[in-house]
C-alpha cells in the first residue's frame, strides 16, 4: 500500500486540486509555478480511481486495462491518463511503451506544475535509458527551464548524452555547470572533460583538468597515467617522467607498458642505469614477459649507462632466444668495448653462423678481436675474408698490413 499511496498521491495532484498562486508579479516567478492543475472529467476521474484502486491491490494489469479503457475527451484528461499508464509501464519494465505514454503527457504540456514537471524527468531518464540521446537532452533542459533549477545529476547526464553525440563543447560547459554546484567532487565530470578536450585535439587543456583531477583523486592511478601520457603527447617529457615516476612510487604502474615507458623516459633522462634496475626488477618478476624483445630492451638501457658488460649479456640472451645475428654482433661489438674478447669472438662467430647479411663488418669486429688475443693468424684470415665485401674492403686492407707488422714483431709466420 505504501507503493500505491506514493504514486497516488502524486497522481491525485493532477485533477484533484488547483494550485492557489501567492500574489506576487508573475515575471518574477518560475513557471512551475505559474501552471495551475485543472479538474478532470468526471467518466475519465472515474477511469483513473478504479484504476488506482487496482494498483493498490497490486493488480498491475487489469489497472493498465481499465486506463486504455478510458476516452478521454480532452488534452488535460489525455494527458492524465498517459502519465498514469506510463509510470505502470515503467514498474513493469516495459519502458518503450512507458517512453511513449510520457512523451505523449509531456508533450501535452498541460498538467499541472510538479506532475509535468516529473513526466519532463522521467521522459529524459527513460531516453537516457533507450540511447535516445536528443530526446534526453531536449527533456532534460525542458525540465529545468520549466522547474528553475540547477540539479548536479540533471548537468552529468546532460554531460553524458552530449559525449554520445559527440558534441564536445556541450560536454565541457554541462560538466562544469555539475562541478561548479557539486557537493563533493565528481571523478565522471573531469573524466568527461578530459575526453572533451582530447577529442577537439586540446591537450593542454585536458593537461589542465588532469591536473586539478589528480588533486581531487590523488588515490586514482589511472589519472596520474592519464596525466603521463598526456604530457608524453605535448612532448613535455620532465612532467612526464616526474609523473611517471610518482605514480611509480605510489605503486600506480601496474603494466608492462608502464613500466617499459617509465624506463625509457629515465634513459632519455640520463638515469640510464635507473632505467635498467627499474626495468630488469619487473623482467624478473615476470610482469615484462622474458623474450628477445625485452632482453634486447634491456641491453639498450645498460648500453646507456655505460655497462657495457651487463649490455653485452643481455643482447646474447636476446640474441639467443631469436638466433639473431644482428643481435650476436651486437654482444659481440660490446664485448669487445668490455675488454672480454675471448667470448666477442664467440660471438661474432655465431652471427657468421646464423647468415648475418653484412658479413665483411663482423669479420672486421672478429679480426680485431683476434688482435687483441695476440691471434694474428687468425686476425689475419679474418681481415682477408672481410677484403672480399666491398664495403669492408678498405678498412680491411689497411689492417692486414698492420697484422702484418705486428707479427712480423712477434715473430709470427702468417
Amino acid at each position: 500500500m505504501a507503493k500505491f499511496n506514493k504514486l497516488a498521491t502524486a497522481l491525485l495532484l493532477s485533477f484533484g486540486a488547483v494550485a492557489i498562486a501567492p500574489a506576487v508579479n508573475a515575471a518574477d516567478k518560475c513557471p512551475i509555478e505559474l501552471r495551475k492543475s485543472k479538474a478532470m472529467g468526471q467518466s475519465t476521474g472515474k477511469k483513473i480511481q478504479k484504476a488506482f484502486k487496482a494498483y493498490g491491490e497490486d493488480l498491475f494489469d487489469e489497472s493498465i486495462a481499465i486506463l486504455l479503457e478510458a476516452n478521454p475527451k480532452n488534452d488535460f484528461d489525455k494527458a492524465s491518463v498517459a502519465r498514469f499508464l506510463g509510470n505502470l509501464y515503467a514498474q513493469k519494465e516495459q519502458y518503450t511503451k512507458a517512453l511513449n505514454q510520457l512523451k505523449l503527457a509531456a508533450d501535452t504540456n498541460v498538467l499541472g506544475g510538479t506532475e509535468h514537471a516529473d513526466t519532463l524527468r522521467a521522459v529524459a531518464d527513460l531516453s537516457m535509458q533507450d540511447k535516445n540521446y536528443k530526446q534526453a537532452i531536449e527533456h532534460y533542459e525542458k525540465w529545468m527551464t520549466f522547474t528553475c533549477k540547477s540539479d548536479v545529476k540533471v548537468y552529468t547526464l546532460l554531460a553524458v548524452a552530449h559525449v554520445q553525440l559527440k558534441q564536445w563543447d556541450d560536454v565541457i560547459v554541462n560538466a562544469d555547470k555539475a562541478i561548479a554546484i557539486a557537493d563533493k567532487p565528481i571523478k565522471d565530470l573531469y573524466n568527461a572533460k578530459v575526453n572533451a578536450y582530447f577529442n577537439k585535439k586540446q591537450n593542454k587543456n585536458a593537461i589542465k583538468v588532469l591536473e586539478t583531477a589528480v588533486q581531487l583523486f590523488d588515490d586514482d592511478g589511472a589519472l596520474w597515467r592519464q596525466l603521463a601520457q598526456f604530457y608524453l603527447a605535448t612532448e613535455n617529457y620532465k612532467q612526464a617522467l616526474a609523473t611517471y615516476d610518482l605514480a611509480y612510487k605510489a605503486g600506480f604502474l601496474e603494466s608492462a607498458s608502464d613500466i617499459t615507458r617509465l624506463a625509457q623516459l629515465l634513459s632519455q633522462g640520463g638515469s640510464g642505469y635507473k632505467a635498467a634496475k627499474v626495468y630488469n626488477k619487473h623482467l624478473k618478476s615476470g610482469l615484462i614477459e622474458k623474450n628477445a624483445k625485452s632482453f634486447k630492451q634491456l641491453a639498450v638501457f645498460y648500453q646507456s649507462a655505460k655497462e657495457f658488460k651487463l649490455a653485452a649479456d643481455n643482447y646474447g640472451e636476446a640474441a639467443a632466444l631469436d638466433n639473431d645475428p644482428k643481435l650476436y654482433l651486437k654482444q659481440g661489438q660490446f664485448l669487445t668495448l668490455s675488454e672480454r674478447y675471448g667470448q666477442a669472438v664467440n660471438a661474432f662467430n655465431k652471427a657468421l653462423k646464423a647468415n648475418i647479411k653484412n658479413r665483411g663488418a663482423v669479420h672486421v669486429e672478429l679480426g680485431r678481436a683476434y688482435l687483441e688475443l695476440k691471434q694474428y693468424k687468425s686476425a689475419y684470415k679474418s681481415f682477408q675474408l672481410a677484403m672480399k665485401d666491398k664495403k669492408s674492403a678498405r678498412t680491411a686492407k689497411g689492417m692486414l698490413s698492420y697484422v702484418k707488422e705486428k707479427a712480423k714483431i712477434h715473430k709470427v709466420s702468417l
